[in-house]
Order: structure tokens, then C-alpha cells, then sequence
């Protein structure tokens, strides 16, 4: 009975690490999508989280389901509700991909206001942050999941930074600019929000690993 529930486990961690798959794609290709004005690629992101979807109601499934067969205690327990909670941020996150891909879809047919440098750096550190949480989860490499909180702050900073170039530099001197600059303030705001959920998740790693809460304790990580 005991190797059936590791093996159960084994399946969820492979559904998770699937999921975690998705969602970085869709975050790659709804930026790809802005980089090459690529109405289809938006598109695809949109179409695509039904089956995230999908993926998220199964996994809910899968652990409750585990819990009440085998009532499991302490890390074995923990591993199950930190399983939902990430299951819950990954599915915001492709959520998020598709907010990003539905402002592609307004300003593909719009002139190009500015080169786009920042977002796309922003998408990538977002990328980074997704990849480090789900690999320390597999891992249970509570060092990694450090690291992923750590950076947020990195995302924050260049949030901001698109934020203030695009207020300042376009839409105070030029109201014509706004709906574009808008947009793209938005993709931005999305980027950093996803980084929040990955924040999220590497904090629920290190509850289920060590047992120890850090989610407004950021001392803790120290």
C-alpha cells in the first residue's frame, strides 16, 4: 500500500512538473507573440489554457483524492497541500500569459511605439523564476526556492522602470500614445504579477520542505 501512495506521488510531482512546462511556454510565446506582432501565436496562447485548465482541475482531483484514500501525515501531508497552492499559482500564471497575449492582440495592428527591450527582459527573468520554483519543488531544494524569492525584487524594479519610461517619455508628452503605451504598460504589470506567483511558490517549497513559514518574513530567508 505504502509504494502504491509513493508511486501516486510520483505521478502528481510529473503532472506538476508538466504544468510548469505549459505555463512557461505560453509565458514565451505570448512575448514572442508582441516581439513579432503575431496575431496567430496570441491566439494559440488563449487556446491553450483550456488545457492548462484541464491539467489544474485533474491535479485538485488527484490530491484530494489522496488525502482522504490515505489520510497522510506530516511531510507527506505537506507535499499534498503545497500541491494544490502550486497548482492554484500555475494556473493564475497561464491565466496571466493569456491577459498578455489578449494586449498583443490590440496593438498588432497599431504602430510601434518604442523598441521593446525591457518587457522582454522582464518575461525572462519571469521564465527563470518559474523554472528555479518547479525544479526546486521536484528537487525539494529549498536553497533554489530561496533564490526564486530573492529575485523578485529584480522584477519589481524593472516593472517600474518600464512603467515610468512609458508615463514619462510617451503618454505626458503625448496623449495620441496612450492607448499604446497602456497596453503595454499592462503586459509589464502582468510580467511582475506572474513573478509574484512564482514568489508564491517557492515560499510554499520551503514550508513543505522545512516546515517553516517565510511568506511575509523575508528575514527568514537569511
Amino acid at each position: 500500500m505504502e509504494r502504491h501512495f509513493d508511486e501516486e506521488l510520483k505521478d502528481l510531482r510529473k503532472d506538476l512538473l508538466k504544468m510548469g512546462v505549459m505555463v512557461q511556454e505560453a509565458i514565451f510565446k505570448s512575448i514572442e507573440a508582441l516581439k513579432n506582432r503575431n496575431k496567430a501565436q496570441a491566439k494559440d496562447v488563449i487556446a491553450s489554457d483550456d488545457k492548462i485548465d484541464e491539467i489544474e482541475l485533474t491535479i485538485d482531483e488527484k490530491c484530494i483524492d489522496l488525502i482522504a484514500r490515505h489520510q497522510p501525515m506530516a511531510g507527506d501531508l505537506r507535499f499534498l497541500t503545497t500541491s494544490m497552492k502550486i497548482n492554484a499559482d500555475l494556473e493564475r500564471i497561464a491565466d496571466l500569459s493569456v491577459d498578455i497575449a489578449q494586449r498583443v492582440l490590440e496593438l498588432v495592428d497599431k504602430p510601434i511605439l518604442k523598441p521593446l527591450i525591457d518587457i522582454p527582459r522582464l518575461s525572462t527573468i519571469a521564465q527563470n523564476m518559474i523554472r528555479d520554483a518547479i525544479d526546486s519543488f521536484v528537487k525539494k531544494d529549498v536553497e533554489l526556492a530561496k533564490k526564486v524569492v530573492l529575485f523578485d525584487p529584480e522584477a519589481d524594479k524593472l516593472r517600474n522602470a518600464v512603467q515610468d519610461e512609458l508615463i514619462n517619455d510617451y503618454m505626458s508628452k503625448d496623449p495620441k500614445t496612450a492607448d499604446r503605451a497602456v497596453a503595454l504598460l499592462l503586459i509589464a504589470r502582468h510580467l511582475e504579477r506572474i513573478c509574484d506567483h512564482t514568489t508564491n511558490i517557492a515560499e510554499d517549497v520551503i514550508y513543505m520542505v522545512e516546515g517553516k513559514v517565510v511568506k511575509h518574513h523575508p528575514e527568514e530567508l537569511r
